[in-house]
């Protein structure tokens, strides 16, 4: 029962040609003349570019020995594929700031299609059988994909090209939901993607804690100075802000919230005391080194959370939990410190007081009027960096955004912003939808973390962009597929159930 697996029904076509080859390379040994031209063929090409090339191809030639069984696994083992992306998502900048050369991002974006053509090969082996991905959530996140694509063509945007470079952020990344809807089938694999993003977390959290009482590497102290810009955002009041394995402090705080939200509602179920133990020192070790960060925003996720924890889990254990929670909460907040972490905290349960948040109010109303008067907004990529690339000197590429909401609202105008918030809300709906359906209280429990996880990154796209980095927006649609495959997978259990009892009294 705990390892129920979902089957696909279908006519697998396309096993005769890879038949051929097993018997080509590992019965015949390629003692045929086909395996005769092949290795006459092999040994000229290798000549030849030992000849012209010398010790580089024999490099390059090492590295694609290595790298075609690479892509064929991504391509053919789906649960390899997933969980190369997740942990290439979480140490991708790590792998940059230790001098791995070349453009890593694009490296996730191979990934990515190489999962797509696995998944699209699937497919078309069960007959095209697409219904398997129909749903309310499929439905709008294809409809804001395809909104996304029509922004090419919006008359107002200043650059094409920067069209082009944002919109990897959203459709490539988006079209996961639909790799990890139809590849997760089991409870045992979803186990081993939380387990393995809890380990990954755990890592990060302590190397966040290295860089607070060690210090930072050679190659994070020389990118920490390479630009003044860098130390006027991470040096504050005399003490750098931590961003551990990430991009950013953004990143990385928002990174600890998620994963300790999983731990909560792990240590409210059933479980063995043990687990509950090593959940709540993981809890604590992910919420105290995201103070490092010192990231305001993110102080208000974990209480955001439990609120609609609460709501959603009502029972008498969970009031007094949240009371306990909610009198420790107001008294970290109003307490008198000295330690800078404590206080950056603080200061997020008092905006108005804050003046980094007023001028953001400032610049929001200042936009106001250009939002109202472009339906489609600017184009994507009119902001930000990328504004400032391709299209210098443009009203909007000044802007600050500083907020996800404002960013789809000023690129995307106000139709994008509708499209973006219905999104949100069917995905919440489901969610919440699903979690009172389900009857397995162990998927039950993965339903409402994601959920809350969901809920989470829409109250810190706010005051932040939390879907638009690596490796939030990778996790981000991941959570979303759960919150459909952990129900499906409840009603195959629920059905099964049902077919045994009607078994067993027929034969009463």
């Amino acid at each position: 029962m705990n390892n129920l697996q979902v089957t696909i029904t279908g006519n697998n076509k396309g096993g005769s040609f890879k038949q051929r080859l097993v018997n080509l390379f590992l019965i015949q040994k390629l003692k045929t003349p086909a395996g005769i031209v092949m290795l006459l063929a092999a040994s000229a090409v290798i000549a030849a570019g030992t000849v012209k090339m010398g010790l580089p191809f024999g490099i390059l030639l090492m590295l694609a020995i290595g790298v075609l069984p690479l892509l064929h696994a991504i391509t053919s083992y789906p649960k390899f594929g997933i969980t190369l992306q997740l942990i290439m998502a979480y140490f991708l900048f790590m792998l940059g700031r230790i001098g791995v050369p070349g453009p890593i991002g694009t490296l996730m974006d191979g990934i990515q299609f190489l999962l797509l053509l696995g998944l699209a090969v699937r497919v078309k082996n069960d007959d095209n059988n697409w219904a398997y991905f129909k749903s309310p959530i499929t439905t709008v996140l294809l409809v804001w994909l395809g909104y996304n694509i029509l922004e090419f063509g919006n008359p107002f945007a200043e650059s094409r090209l920067a069209w082009v470079y944002t919109i990897r952020t959203v459709a490539i990344v988006l079209l996961g939901y639909f790799v990890h809807l139809y590849s997760i089938r089991s409870v045992t694999f979803i186990r081993f993607i939380f387990k393995l993003w809890l380990l990954m977390a755990l890592i990060a959290a302590l190397y966040a804690y290295k860089q607070e009482y060690i210090g930072f590497s050679d190659a994070e102290e020389a990118y920490l100075h390479s630009d003044p810009a860098i130390a006027s955002l991470l040096f504050i009041a005399g003490h750098w802000r931590k961003f551990s394995t990430f991009s950013d402090p953004v990143s990385f705080s928002y990174n600890m919230v998620m994963p300790t939200i999983l731990c909560i509602c792990i240590i409210a179920g059933k479980y063995k005391l043990w687990k509950k133990l090593v959940l709540v020192v993981c809890a604590f070790l992910y919420m105290s080194s995201m103070l490092f960060s010192g990231t305001r925003g993110a102080n208000v996720l974990l209480p955001a959370a439990l609120l609609l924890f609460a709501i959603l889990n009502y029972s008498q254990r969970v009031l007094i939990f949240t009371c306990v929670a909610a009198v420790f909460l107001l008294v970290l907040i109003n307490i008198p410190t000295g330690n800078a972490n404590i206080q950056r905290f603080q200061t997020a349960f008092r905006p108005n007081n804050d003046d980094s948040y007023n001028l953001r109010k400032q610049n929001q109303k200042r936009i106001q009027p250009y939002i109202l008067t472009h339906p489609m907004g600017g184009g994507l990529g009119a902001t930000g960096d990328w504004g400032k690339k391709f299209a210098p000197g443009s009203f909007l590429a000044s802007f600050p955004p500083d907020s996800g909401y404002i960013r789809v609202a000023v690129e995307e105008g106000w139709i994008g912003l509708l499209l973006f918030c219905l999104m949100m809300f069917t995905i919440m709906k489901k969610g919440i939808n699903n979690y009172y359906q389900m009857k397995d209280p162990e998927l039950k429990t993965y339903c409402l973390a994601m959920t809350l996880v969901v809920f989470a990154y829409n109250i810190a796209n706010f005051p932040q962009e939390a879907l638009v980095q690596y490796p939030s927006n990778v996790f981000f649609y991941l959570e979303v597929a759960l919150i459909e495959v952990t129900f499906r997978l409840d009603q195959a259990k629920q059905k099964e159930a049902a077919g045994v009892s009607s078994f067993d009294s027929l034969t009463v």
